[in-house]
């Protein structure tokens, strides 16, 4: 069969969630109105936190952040499949491929470093009240931040480079709503052993390392408060909830995409939504829906 490379692709040919009319307009109002809340709930909580002087506190400058990112993921695959929902033939062309890949691994990555951040950011305050303000200084904070979006940058960039040039044969069928390595390199004519091993080592230990990180903060912190104070334990035992519940939902797709690929179509195309519709909007609601101070800075937000 005769190889193509990049320069000669033009677009690829998207399958999308199903086939059926009735279920694409079902699913065009559940997740345009899902992306909906998603931009307007992020955007809120950013400037929620910016003009309330009451939160300018490490933590919520990591919400913040972690809100701007969620905005910006959720924008990189959504609007394209609400789109496509319209159309009887789903289309992408090469470059818009590309940049859904760099920026879906380049947010994600971003994504999973901060989620990391948040967590040491609770554990100091928790395990090391006394020394939280010299810690998680200005300098300290600022750090982190910009630490997640280099590491993303770099995730994504390290994964763009190894499928840009990839010489394609024949078929040009994406059998899914979005454009993402493990479906692009199917199309390679080549072994694609090695690629994938290289994918899966990228995004899927990136992954693990920050899944890891986010468990070992929890336990030190609920055996730090265990030990020597009891009354602590239930404000202990919720922040380790929320951590806990977003490693779940963010880092359970992916682990599975990357690290223990099923290579079930409709499992896959359910991670996906997940990872890239659902999760968007969950995050904030976990970090925010119990916080009092959120909802006492919305309180003075309606005075």
């Amino acid at each position: 069969m005769e190889k193509i490379n990049h320069s000669e692709i033009s677009e690829f040919i998207i399958l999308g969630l199903c086939d059926s009319w009735e279920l694409q307009a079902f699913f065009l109002v559940i997740f345009t109105s899902l992306y909906l809340i998603t931009i307007f709930g992020n955007i809120f909580i950013v400037v929620l936190i910016i003009t309330d002087l009451h939160l300018h506190t490490p933590m919520y400058f990591l919400l913040a952040n972690l809100s701007f990112i969620d905005f910006c993921l959720s924008s990189v695959t959504t609007p394209k499949m609400i789109i496509d929902f319209l159309k009887e033939i789903k289309t992408i062309s090469f470059g818009g491929c590309m940049c859904q890949i760099f920026f879906g691994h380049f947010f994600g990555g971003g994504e999973m470093v901060l989620l990391v951040s948040m967590a040491y950011d609770r554990y100091v305050a928790i395990c090391k009240p006394l020394h939280y303000s010299n810690i998680m200084s200005r300098h300290m904070c600022i750090g982190l931040v910009m630490a997640s979006w280099m590491i993303g940058f770099v995730h994504s960039i390290s994964q763009l480079v190894i499928i840009v040039n990839l010489p394609v044969c024949g078929s040009r069928v994406l059998d899914s709503f979005f454009c993402d390595i493990p479906l692009v390199i199917k199309l390679a004519c080549l072994d694609i052993y090695v690629l994938e091993i290289l994918i899966n080592a990228d995004s899927g230990v990136l992954a693990a390392i920050c899944f890891v990180l986010l468990l070992v903060s929890c336990f030190h912190i609920l055996t730090t408060v265990c030990l020597h104070s009891k009354d602590g334990a239930s404000k202990a035992l919720s922040t380790c909830t929320a951590h806990i519940t977003v490693v779940v939902l963010f880092f359970g797709p992916c682990i599975f995409i990357y690290l223990w690929p099923v290579s079930i179509t409709w499992v896959d195309k359910f991670l996906a939504v997940f990872y890239a519709v659902i999760t968007p909007l969950l995050n904030p609601a976990i970090y925010t829906l119990r916080n009092k101070e959120i909802k006492t800075a919305m309180k003075r937000l309606q005075c």
